[in-house]
């Protein structure tokens, strides 16, 4: 994967995106105008609504609407049959897909970088360790001057206080990258923990926060606190990043760079479900985000629809995701994807 780092500031929301209807010619008869309803993950809901926006300019009798409220509740909500598409940054169980009554075809869109931020006066330049960060949110480290914390950052002030756990208080594809990602190096934190989108945190001096917004808020006011989100959620609070150690032992920074040297190797199935637990270079706390889209819709309209707002997002939309720092899902993967989309969404 190569990919453009060209910085632009993203627009967040974590409300209805939009875009505006207009009804045009297409194909050979007059387009009518389609609404397409989505929910889901909040890590790609800024690159959503680039989406939503920018898709009308090539099909303008399309309307998207995108509720970013969780994997899980995506998750959940495709599966109910209550959107068009769902959004996830962790893919369906098998257990999950065949509960999906009318099929369902993951469709990678982007990936990205999980940011490790913490608040703490005075450290600029934290570093963790392989070994440091899992013991950190297994509990086994709860003092910021803790002698893990110390040999990491050596030299570097760090105070003796609590440390302040925030985690995600819903069902969250941006905890299932990070949890995968503290399940794949440590056994101690796999055993406790393990990778969930939900995990049973058991931890001291807990805040729950909804949604990637909502933990960032929560580090910015909170001194002496710990957290994750999603890399752009981080630059937009203007919120310190740790520097993860990655199986090379070096100390990385989260970058659109880094995230594209740990995803350059993922090798997709054909189903397009990868789980990046420990990349073997970059930035190692990396994921994927997918859309998940029915094999059956209800009329030929409704899978038109579908049909084209995927073949936008995967040929025209991709130019967008370097501009909003998540990494491009690569040519080849994509017309794959497009091949098995357009051969098996039917009404």
């Amino acid at each position: 994967m190569n990919f453009s780092t060209t910085v632009l500031q993203r627009v967040f929301t974590t409300a209805v995106v939009t875009s505006a209807v207009v009804v045009t010619p297409i194909f050979t008869a007059i387009a009518q105008a389609q609404t397409l309803n989505g929910a889901g993950a909040t890590f790609p809901a800024p690159l959503y609504e680039r989406y939503a926006r920018e898709v009308r300019k090539k099909h303008p009798e399309l309307r998207i609407n995108y509720q970013a409220i969780g994997s899980g509740g995506g998750i959940r909500q495709t599966i109910a049959g209550t959107v068009d598409f769902g959004g996830s940054d962790a893919a369906m169980t098998d257990a999950e897909i065949a509960r999906v009554k009318n099929g369902v075809i993951l469709v990678p869109t982007a990936g990205g970088a999980v940011s490790v931020v913490y608040n703490v006066p005075g450290v600029n330049n934290l570093r963790l360790s392989r070994t440091t960060l899992p013991a950190i949110f297994s509990g086994q480290i709860t003092n910021w001057n803790d002698a893990k914390i110390r040999a990491d950052n050596p030299g570097v002030n760090l105070p003796n206080q609590p440390i302040r756990f925030a985690v995600r208080a819903d069902s969250s594809g941006t905890t299932f990258i990070f949890t995968n990602h503290l399940s794949s190096i440590s056994p101690y934190f796999r055993g406790r923990i393990g990778a969930n989108t939900a995990p049973k945190w058991t931890l001291p001096n807990v805040l729950r926060g909804r949604g990637n917004p909502g933990v960032a808020a929560l580090i910015a006011r909170t001194p002496g606190s710990i957290g994750y989100v999603e890399y752009a959620y981080a630059t937009q609070n203007r919120l310190r990043s740790a520097q993860i150690q990655n199986r090379r032992g070096e100390f990385v920074a989260p970058s659109l760079q880094s995230a594209n040297a740990a995803l350059s190797a993922v090798t997709f199935p054909d189903n397009f479900r990868v789980f990046v637990g420990d990349p073997a270079q970059g930035y190692p706390i990396v994921g994927l985000t997918w859309m998940m889209i029915y094999r059956q819709y209800a009329d030929a309209a409704k899978s038109q629809a579908i049909k084209k707002w995927i073949n936008w997002v995967l040929k025209d939309g991709q130019q967008f995701n370097d501009d909003l720092n998540y990494t491009r899902i690569p040519d080849a993967v994509a017309n794959r994807v497009l091949q098995t989309v357009n051969n098996n969404v039917k009404p």
